[in-house]
């Protein structure tokens, strides 16, 4: 899930062509509808996006109640209206009456805690569940923001991969050395401390103790992940190593990839590796990345693109089917795309990196979005 951030945008307004009275508001790539002549070209209004929860007041404020998803009726979700697909509410409460909003945008001004949204957190499935343990040195996963929402993250042209973006949970994996910095001993075994942890819990630096049955601990150890990661050390004299994965499979989400349920290993497949440098951590290139995964033994994500960034196409190609398990057994999620050099990206601070999210994944029905 993306950062939650309600926003003053400026709005461009598209006709809506199967509906008189309605009309479709532009932020950034997103469109959301909104009642014909409510807004138009060059207005300010807030943005609320996707996987926000909102107070009930606002929900009656905007003349939503009942229309919301979740069972409580207070989550935004991508829908499609007479057949045009809208992602977040576009609105102007009573709350931001006597506000100047082109101001607040300048100043990124974020009005989520005056209005009461918050974001909305899967729940977790007792298989993905564990006693949670203090880890410092665990090194956390980042959030992708949708580029529907930061649509000048990349330069046209500028060199690029995609990846599948594949409807797993995120499995994130430390290993922290001892000062002697040996990752494998003789007789094969690994020193230092190592944890295991999910998307939601990284940031926190919490841990998910040792247990056999939990889906996590499954795909770490049913697929070596502990001996490849201290190879990995080795490659970069390093004492600290994250590896990043999807697990995937029956029973992780409603999109299966062809595999069926059982006691055999989940699938697993890794889209990241950091290592420790000097000061900072450091996330290796596609081509690094690439490369490194075939030496130690780790399966990698699909790649489905290399070349030079055309907004167009990747955002036809994230509509496609999915490509995991080799049958094309169902949609695809959509793609993950990243800068060749992995360099630095002043539009989010931090890498330039984005997603890609296939509209018919967002509008599925009976879809589970586990953390």
């Amino acid at each position: 899930m993306s950062t939650l951030r309600v926003a003053a945008e400026q709005l461009t307004i598209h006709p809506h062509e199967n509906a008189d009275a309605l009309e479709l508001a532009q932020v950034g790539l997103y469109r959301a509808v909104v009642a014909k002549g409510r807004y138009r070209t060059g207005d300010w209004a807030l943005y609320i996006p996707e996987g926000s929860l909102l107070p009930a007041e606002l929900i009656e404020e905007l003349g939503l109640t009942g229309r919301l998803a979740g069972s409580q009726k207070n989550r935004v979700k991508a829908v499609r209206l007479r057949g045009e697909l809208s992602q977040g509410i576009i609105c102007n409460p009573q709350a931001v009456d006597d506000i100047d909003l082109a101001a607040a945008n300048a100043d990124d001004r974020d009005f989520a805690a005056e209005l009461g949204v918050t974001k909305w957190v899967p729940p977790i499935p007792v298989h993905m569940a564990g006693e949670m343990l203090p880890a410092p040195d665990l090194i956390p996963w980042i959030e992708i923001e949708d580029v529907k929402r930061y649509p000048t993250i990349f330069e046209p042209g500028e060199p690029v991969v995609a990846t599948e973006k594949v409807h797993g949970t995120a499995c994130l994996f430390t290993l922290a050395l001892d000062e002697r910095g040996v990752a494998t001993g003789a007789d094969g075994s690994v020193t230092g401390d190592y944890f295991v942890s999910s998307k939601g819990f990284g940031p926190k630096r919490l841990a998910i103790a040792h247990d056999a049955k939990n889906l996590y601990w499954r795909a770490i150890e049913g697929h070596g992940v502990l001996k490849a990661a201290a190879r990995i050390a080795e490659l970069f004299d390093t004492e600290r190593v994250g590896v990043f994965g999807e697990v995937f499979g029956k029973g992780v989400q409603d999109l299966a990839y062809g595999t069926t349920a059982g006691g055999e290993r989940p699938g697993y497949a890794v889209f990241d590796v950091a290592v420790q440098m000097p000061g900072v951590v450091r996330w290796l290139d596609p081509a690094e990345l690439a490369d490194v995964l075939e030496k130690v033994g780790l399966p990698a994500v699909p790649r489905l693109y290399e070349g030079p960034y055309d907004e167009a196409a990747l955002i036809e190609l994230a509509t496609g089917r999915e490509t995991v398990s080799g049958a094309s057994e169902h949609l695809r999620e959509g793609l993950v795309v990243r800068s060749a050099t992995s360099r630095y990206s002043t539009v989010t601070g931090g890498r330039a990196i984005a997603k890609f999210v296939s509209p018919a994944y967002l509008t599925r029905k009976g879809g589970t979005e586990y953390e």
